[in-house]
């Protein structure tokens, strides 16, 4: 799999070499170039934002830097004669939610570049142009507003990653998390580790046990509880 991030703050994306993605990256299971939308700018000043027509508070990204990078973008690729095209990511407040089901299709795709805007957003034509060559989803982490698009990129990057093959060393423990669709979209359940009691805490009973049904049954049933209590949207 290949991210490309764009970004008039490279430096954000750092945590990008830490962690599971900083191995996969090492393991040349991933690769991820982060760019400075900057260098595509040809005034003294190295402008990318001008202010919006029709009136209003704040700043628009101007077009001609996002062309410009996306356009070496698409070199960069070299040809594509058949597989998926790549996906273009732009996170913004006014986009569909993104979800586990989401990152489960986006672990498949080999190319995703994410174009993340700052002030009131990237002027629309960036989007629209670019839909001719890429899969694009204007996706929001959600319900709230962010400075700029680096904290959704990073979270959706992880979120992507961590499903691809062979990035986590488990893959067991994937299975039964929270939103998979093994554990019915249900919330996970709460875990324990030793020592069995800690601080008056004891750790449930069912889970000493050895009776693999009854574990089963009680995580279950905790996850019903979980979900009904904190997202009762989820149970269907």
């Amino acid at each position: 799999m290949r991210i490309d991030v764009f970004t008039i703050f490279p430096d954000y994306l750092a945590p990008l070499q830490l962690s599971l993605i900083g191995k996969a990256i090492e393991d040349g299971l991933l690769e991820v170039h982060v760019h400075d939308l900057r260098q595509w700018t040809h005034d003294r000043h190295r402008t990318v934002d001008d202010t919006p027509y029709g009136g209003g508070a704040g700043m628009v990204m101007k077009p001609e830097p996002w062309g410009e990078a996306l356009d070496a973008l698409l070199a960069s690729y070299g040809p594509i004669t058949d597989g998926p095209r790549p996906v273009l990511l732009v996170p913004t407040p006014s986009g569909r939610p993104f979800t586990q089901a989401m990152a489960d299709e986006l672990a498949a795709a080999p190319r995703i570049a994410f174009a993340c805007g700052r002030y009131e957003g990237i002027d629309h034509r960036v989007i629209d142009w670019a839909r001719q060559y890429f899969d694009v989803s204007e996706v929001s982490l959600g319900d709230y507003v962010l400075n700029g698009g680096e904290v959704a990129a990073l979270a959706m990057i992880e979120a992507t990653v961590r499903l691809v093959p062979g990035v986590i060393g488990n893959s067991l423990s994937l299975v039964e998390e929270s939103y998979s669709a093994a554990s019915d979209h249900l919330l996970e359940y709460p875990v324990y580790t030793k020592p069995a009691s800690w601080r008056g805490f004891d750790v449930p009973e069912v889970l000493l046990s050895g009776h693999h049904g009854k574990v089963a049954q009680w995580r279950h049933e905790q996850s019903v509880e979980i979900t009904s209590r904190r997202r009762p949207d989820l149970i269907t």
